[in-house]
């Protein structure tokens, strides 16, 4: 059946690149309405792009069976921006005012600003979370109003490398999608996943990827810190494949006997576990083996958590992501952390109507995609199309044409929080910055020339010669009187 309405994301993982397509229902649900799957391994590495044209070949597959499904073409897609190089840094920027002066929001989006402009080498700001701002020796969530004669501004800016952000962008272009919007992953996968409660009592959010794990620390509903490592759980499977076996078969291994902790008295020195009909391989060796990767991943999770908040993660660690689905990852944590809450997010919080075996899986490895979808909040649907792809209509726009629903170009400072604005967006946002400049130095040199034409006039009314002929006139004009 033709969908005539419906929202698009897709997600560039690790080891594999997922597009899926929902309809949001009056009653806040949404219906998946197609899901698909393709490997990214050979173009994206830890999360980041590395081979444009193979991203964007594999884009254009997603897209196509997306719209295959759907007997739709599809207009823009939304996309989460995630992997290695992402990193957040603290930045303050700080204002003296005059004696007794009200703080205004336009002071605060100035203190934004300022930090907009910030320049680290080599890397580009994607995103700004607000901490609190400092009013006096105060501070505030919202200082407007607050009278003072100093505030500062305290800020998380999170980065991502310029070239990977461009290579990103390009991928795009190269295959002919338009965005409607680029959304950072972690923040979106920790509104589907968090509660209110973790999020304002503190916790640590975890997302155990193939090739990377991602650690958003948040407190009092801020974000307060973003990592990503470079480990994830095919690190697992490659020290398992050095027992001298193919990573598919150090795979199936991992997944069918491997556990995150195993009591040292449960361990069977004499028991091996078969890799296939001819070869074993022994229980504890294996064991060790498993254990000490994820050891080491865990010891890097920890270690990312910033000191000040290791005591008061009172919502405890959320563990999502296929990585947290290994048995008993949860007590692993635990010994580790000295942190007794531990939970695994296995889905998102949203109401999720789906046919779709993966997505009722419920297994966490569609909830960072699933979040993508449920910031979505316009209609990706376009043409309709038969069942040999051909369109009835007008063919796909162009990239860069308005794709029908498309919003404003939003300054810096007008972007949402987890919002990364394209490469498109920010050119398009520059234009309107330059065409409101230039209509504002239009008008200020039509002010200044009519200043100007004034003031000429007004001269030339004062000149002695003007002067002289005024009191000319008016001495005629009493002599006329006079003869009168």
């Amino acid at each position: 059946m033709t969908q005539r309405e419906f929202i698009v994301a897709i997600e560039l993982g690790s080891s594999k690149m997922t597009g899926i397509a929902g309809k949001k229902n009056l009653d806040g649900s949404i219906q998946v309405l197609a899901c698909v799957k393709e490997d990214s391994s050979s173009c994206i590495r830890k999360g980041v792009v590395y081979n444009i044209d193979k991203t964007a070949k594999c884009l254009t597959t997603i897209v196509n069976k997306l719209q295959k499904q759907l007997q739709a073409t599809i207009t823009q897609v939304y996309v989460g921006v995630g992997g290695q190089s992402i990193r957040s840094v603290r930045n303050v920027i700080t204002k003296k005012l005059p004696a007794e002066t009200s703080v205004t929001q336009d002071m605060l989006i100035e203190l934004m600003d300022a930090n907009r402009n910030m320049r680290y080498p080599d890397l580009e700001i994607v995103d700004a979370a607000v901490q609190e701002y400092k009013v006096g020796s105060q501070y505030q969530l919202d200082p407007v109003g607050i009278p003072c004669t100093h505030i500062e501004g305290n800020f998380l800016n999170i980065l991502q490398r310029k070239a990977f952000y461009k290579n990103l962008n390009r991928c795009f272009e190269v295959a002919n999608i338009n965005v409607a919007e680029m959304y950072l992953a972690p923040l979106a996968l920790a509104d589907s996943v968090l509660t209110e409660a973790e999020r304002r009592s503190g916790c640590a959010l975890v997302d155990l990827g193939a090739d990377t794990t991602t650690i958003s620390v948040y407190f009092k509903n801020i974000l307060r810190y973003l990592a990503v490592i470079p480990l994830g759980s095919s690190n697992i499977t490659k020290d398992i494949a050095s027992l001298q076996m193919e990573e598919a078969d150090a795979e199936k291994m991992k997944l069918k006997y491997g556990r995150a902790y195993t009591d040292n008295n449960d361990i069977d020195n004499n028991m091996k576990y078969s890799i296939d009909s001819e070869r074993q391989v022994e229980t504890r060796k294996f064991i060790e083996i498993v254990e000490g990767r994820l050891e080491e991943i865990i010891a890097n999770v920890w270690c990312m958590v910033p000191e000040e908040y290791c005591d008061k993660l009172l919502g405890g660690i959320i563990l999502t992501g296929g990585g947290s689905n290994m048995a008993d990852i949860a007590i692993a944590f635990q010994n580790y952390t000295h942190v007794d809450k531990v939970r695994i997010a296995k889905f998102v919080t949203q109401t999720i109507i789906s046919k779709i075996g993966d997505i009722n899986a419920r297994d966490g490895r569609f909830n960072t995609v699933l979040g993508l979808l449920a910031k979505g909040d316009i209609n990706c649907a376009g043409d309709r199309r038969n069942s040999n792809g051909d369109l009835f209509a007008a063919p796909k726009p162009e990239q860069g044409d308005a794709p029908g629903e498309q919003r404003r170009p939003r300054q810096a400072s007008e972007t949402p929080q987890g919002v990364v604005r394209t490469a498109e967006e920010i050119r398009r946002a520059e234009e309107e910055i330059r065409q409101k400049k230039e209509e504002e130095e239009r008008i200020a040199r039509e002010k200044a020339e009519e200043e100007a034409r004034r003031i000429a006039e007004e001269k030339r009314r004062n000149s002695p010669f003007n002067k002289l002929g005024r009191w000319l006139k008016k001495a005629a004009s009493e002599i006329v009187k006079e003869d009168e």
